[in-house]
């Protein structure tokens, strides 16, 4: 969701997530002769996730005891100055447990946001991947803006709990008001504080980053698995090096022709499918649906929950309450898998009695809010990324002019996600375009899978990759199954089909559908 962000679904809901304040900085120049495509990475053992990129411990390491690598690569600032000054990009790997001689190459992973760390979610869901790991050395990176990829840096944890409990759908020009002057706020502490890195976090800069990436580890092509917003990236850098693309696989598939106004409706439409589909799920059940009777029961109940919230908010994670946007962001999270429907049951369950806490849980998950208070930058993160890549700038009035759409495409999520768009108000770095490029004529076969419940990338945007990826290089395959991507769904047809593209070469027959 624009605001809060787009993000993959459980890649960055299952760990704690933390606010780091160290800003990687640029170098003194002493490396501006440097060929950065001949150096050599240090990999040493990884440390902890640092606080902006969510925390927690070391990665453990994966089953039969491989470790997990990290280094740091360097690249350009600016990519017009090529041998100007440089940054930070953090890297993680975990090497090929298959025959050496049977190994392929590395195969890079971006799981999506923008504003995911790489290198916190691939260890995380890193026995998903073992069969890949036979012919691959797995590896990931925080993009630049992300983690300790010269993290973006807005506000502070106390703020930012301010932030995200202010009223996202404004009634009258009073509260209009004030969730503009607040998006300014946000805004200008960006660039108070990220000023230097804003200009450079589009993701253009992220795709020459990966091919950088690409040449210091040795690899001729580019062997890339992208899920969410990684399937955006992954077609802008197929674009810009057709040649270059090796296997790649698109999971949860970005539309590249929208625009923010037509991807904002497009996941209205998707969350409220997905709340469509939540309801019939639980009234159907044998036994009794604790939040319903009937599928409409139980959107008019959320429908009534959130009026009520609006004004009289409810206990939540002490001392913060539960208030309408919270709620509303926690119900948002819970559909971005099946998994997590039994928490939104519960948690509606329990805010029906006048206890938020499961929701407020929900909703600091997609936040990047941890435990203990701290906020890791996936949102500024996000919110940098997009407003770089995004050339509209909304306004309120715009908006207003929306709503009717927006409620029609959802009666629960129109409001929110039509606000949303105010997000890149005012922002210090003007968007490159309305929406990204990636035309790849001549590039290998790019395996797209699009999920027909998908939330968050509806499934129409499948299609529309592979028309715009250009003939011969899209090839579309169909999961007819619910949540945000199709891969970690475990589904043997979808796994199987991926899996003989990485490793065998096989492409599966266009319009192929795993049911």
């Amino acid at each position: 969701m624009p605001n809060p962000p787009q993000l993959r679904a459980a890649a960055l809901t299952v760990t704690a997530v933390v606010l780091f304040t160290l800003m990687a900085g640029c170098s003194d120049g002493s490396s501006k002769e440097e060929d950065l495509t001949a150096q050599k990475l240090n990999w040493k053992e990884c440390p902890a996730p640092s606080e902006s990129e969510g925390g927690g411990n070391a990665p453990s390491p994966l089953p039969g005891g491989t470790e997990w690598q990290c280094a740091t690569l360097k690249a350009p600032l600016d990519w017009a100055k090529p041998k100007g000054s440089t940054i930070g990009l953090a890297l993680i790997r975990a090497k090929t447990s298959g025959d050496p001689s049977k190994r392929i190459g590395s195969l890079i992973f971006n799981f999506g946001g923008p504003g995911g760390s790489g290198v916190t979610t691939l260890p995380a869901f890193g026995e998903d991947y073992a069969k890949l790991r036979t012919r691959y050395d797995l590896v990931s990176f925080d993009p630049r803006g992300v983690g300790r990829s010269a993290g973006v840096k807005c506000e502070d944890d106390s703020q930012l709990d301010e932030f995200f409990q202010q009223d996202a759908t404004p009634d009258d020009t009073a509260e209009q008001q004030k969730l503009l002057q607040n998006t300014k706020t946000f805004n200008a502490a960006c660039e108070n504080n990220s000023g230097k890195t804003l200009p450079h976090v589009r993701t253009t800069d992220a795709a020459r980053d990966m091919d950088l990436m690409r040449q210091v580890l040795g690899d001729p092509k580019l062997y890339y698995f992208g899920i969410s917003y990684g399937t955006e990236l992954g077609g802008v850098y197929a674009h810009l090096f057709p040649k270059k693309v090796g296997r790649a696989v698109f999971d949860a598939v970005v539309d590249p022709t929208q625009n923010p106004e037509q991807g904002s409706l497009g996941q209205a439409q998707g969350f409220q499918l997905a709340l469509n589909n939540f309801a019939e799920d639980c009234t159907s059940k044998t036994e009794d649906c604790p939040i319903g009777d009937t599928p409409q029961d139980v959107k008019d109940r959320i429908a009534k929950l959130l009026k009520d919230l609006d004004s009289k908010p409810i206990p939540g994670v002490f001392p913060r309450q539960l208030t309408q946007t919270a709620a509303t962001n926690g119900i948002a999270q819970a559909l971005y898998s099946k998994d997590f429907w039994e928490y939104l049951t519960e948690g509606l369950e329990q805010a029906y009695g006048g206890d938020g806490k499961v929701l407020m849980l929900l909703s600091d998950s997609m936040n990047g809010r941890s435990e203990n208070g701290q906020y890791s930058n996936i949102v500024p993160a996000n919110i940098s990324i997009n407003c770089a890549d995004d050339k509209p700038r909304y306004t309120s009035s715009f908006v207003e002019s929306k709503l009717p759409e927006f409620r029609a495409a959802s009666p629960l999520f129109g409001d929110y996600l039509a606000w949303g768009m105010l997000s890149c108000t005012d922002w210090a770095v003007a968007g490159a375009a309305d929406h990204p490029n990636v035309s790849a004529a001549g590039a290998a076969p790019i395996l797209v899978v699009g999920n027909t419940g998908d939330p968050a990338t509806p499934y129409e945007g499948a299609k529309k990759m592979v028309d715009a990826l250009g003939k011969g290089v899209g090839v579309e395959l169909t999961y007819k199954g619910q949540g945000h991507g199709a891969y970690d769904s475990k589904n043997k047809c979808v796994q199987g089909a991926v899996n003989g593209y990485l490793l065998e070469g096989t492409v599966p027959p266009a319009g192929t559908v795993c049911l």
